[in-house]
């Protein structure tokens, strides 16, 4: 300090220039540092916001090459102030929340209801990863208006940690996967409607889902276009009843009526329908859920409500219901097989992953091919690396001979020799194997 004090006198004695250039500079240096100094010690300061390692950071979903980002750190919709935006974690010294708080009541479907509607699914821990596909398909495209309901306790508390909207159904379910046609997934489909006959009396339209499906676009919008209609359904049709984006043609459709997608309105018609459904299937368990209600509503087709909606009466004559387009509401065949939204030029709202083979690692397997299902980092970053392989095939094999099953078979065999030998040289190198299309 002294050695400064000196140069400033000696300064002012010869040129009084500096003196000033001195003082500037010194008076710089202590505004600066009180600046510094109090952004970091500030009690008002914003603390630095940790990045979880959670799989809920995984890269953005895209679908046909179009990104859907991520509004997971900056939720886009409004938000109410008593309620924590979806993803946004509970304070990890934070303790969870007694069962009970978690229970199903009209409060709770308020407090997330949106324009007086809800949007439901609900499963066991066996489908977290595709419940957190569901939900992130979603809070993507700005809706919020959701709640998942967890059959057994070790899903509801996964959740709750992750910030997702959820509820206790009480159904104690194995945390397993179940299987397709087991009594457990029977027990699981009554389970479904008897949370559609819970929610209806308290005032709200319920968009019910299944777990293996997604949503590509929001909904809600198209589903309001229809307000007389009391139900509107998806299908299993495969053949194109309409080319755009109207209802489907009632009088063309003769494939099942598919429960995995469909909109419930709170009327006295859709509640009869409720209830009639329940009582059914508790009488005889033998009844799968999906051909309960065709059962029910098929007493009964048409006739069509007016001449413009493609609504039609169906059940007892005063329901009215509406079948979802084939080719926006997709099923597993005409979305991975058919592609209608391909051929028409549309762009799919929903798919659900039906008709597809290998149980759940095959739905699971079809959304990542489609790249629309939401995984972990780790997923994207095996531990030994990737092994790339573009198979080739023999014009030869292609073009020449018959067209038998001997040539069929070495058509096969070939393309087999191929992918035996990249996962031979794929697990010497402990590389995951990639196949290139």
């Amino acid at each position: 300090m002294r050695g400064w004090r000196n140069a400033v006198q000696e300064t002012a004695a010869s040129k009084p220039l500096f003196l000033t250039i001195y003082a500037t500079v010194i008076l710089g240096t202590v505004v600066s540092s009180f600046y510094v100094f109090s952004a970091i010690y500030s009690p008002t300061a914003s603390p630095t916001r940790s990045i979880s390692s959670s799989w809920l950071l995984a890269p953005p979903l895209s679908q046909n090459g179009v990104s859907l980002s991520s509004n997971i750190s900056q939720p886009s919709q409004h938000r109410s102030n008593k309620l924590r935006p979806i993803w946004e974690a509970p304070s990890r010294t934070s303790k969870m929340p007694r069962l009970k708080s978690f229970r199903l009541t009209k409060e709770l479907v308020a407090q997330r209801a949106k324009d007086n509607v809800i949007i439901v699914t609900f499963g066991n821990f066996a489908f977290m990863d595709f419940i957190l596909t569901w939900v992130k398909h979603l809070t993507d495209l700005g809706v919020s208006n959701l709640l998942v309901g967890a059959m057994d306790t070790k899903l509801l508390k996964a959740l709750y940690w992750k910030g997702i909207p959820v509820f206790d159904m009480g159904s104690h379910i194995s945390t397993d996967d179940v299987g397709w046609g087991s009594p457990i997934f029977h027990k699981m489909g009554r389970q479904k409607v008897l949370l559609i006959n819970a929610i209806l009396p308290f005032g709200f339209e319920l968009l019910m889902c299944d777990t293996d499906m997604v949503w590509l676009k929001n909904p809600l919008p198209y589903l309001a276009r229809y307000p007389d209609a009391d139900i509107l359904t998806s299908s299993d049709q495969v053949v194109p009843t309409v080319v755009d984006d109207r209802l489907a043609d009632w009088k063309q459709v003769g494939a099942a009526y598919n429960i995995g997608i469909f909109h419930w309105r709170p009327t006295p018609p859709a509640k009869k329908l409720a209830k009639e459904w329940i009582d059914m299937l508790l009488a005889d368990d033998r009844i799968w859920d999906q051909n309960g209600f065709n059962e029910l509503v098929r007493r009964q087709t048409g006739p069509a409500f007016d001449d413009e909606s493609g609504i039609f009466y169906s059940y007892d004559g005063n329901l009215k219901l509406g079948i979802l387009p084939e080719s926006l509401f997709c099923s597993g065949h005409t979305y991975f097989v058919q592609a209608l939204h391909q051929q028409f030029r549309l762009q799919p709202y929903a798919l659900h992953t039906t008709f597809q083979y290998a149980g759940t690692e095959g739905k699971r397997h079809r959304l990542r091919e489609a790249m629309v299902f939401f995984d972990p980092p780790e997923y994207y970053d095996a531990p030994g690396g990737f092994l790339s392989f573009r198979p080739s095939i023999s014009k030869s094999l292609l073009l020449d001979g018959e067209h038998n099953l001997e040539s069929h078979f070495s058509l096969i065999n070939y393309q087999m020799r191929q992918i035996r030998s990249a996962l031979a040289i794929a697990s010497v190198l402990n590389r995951t194997l990639v196949r290139i299309l």
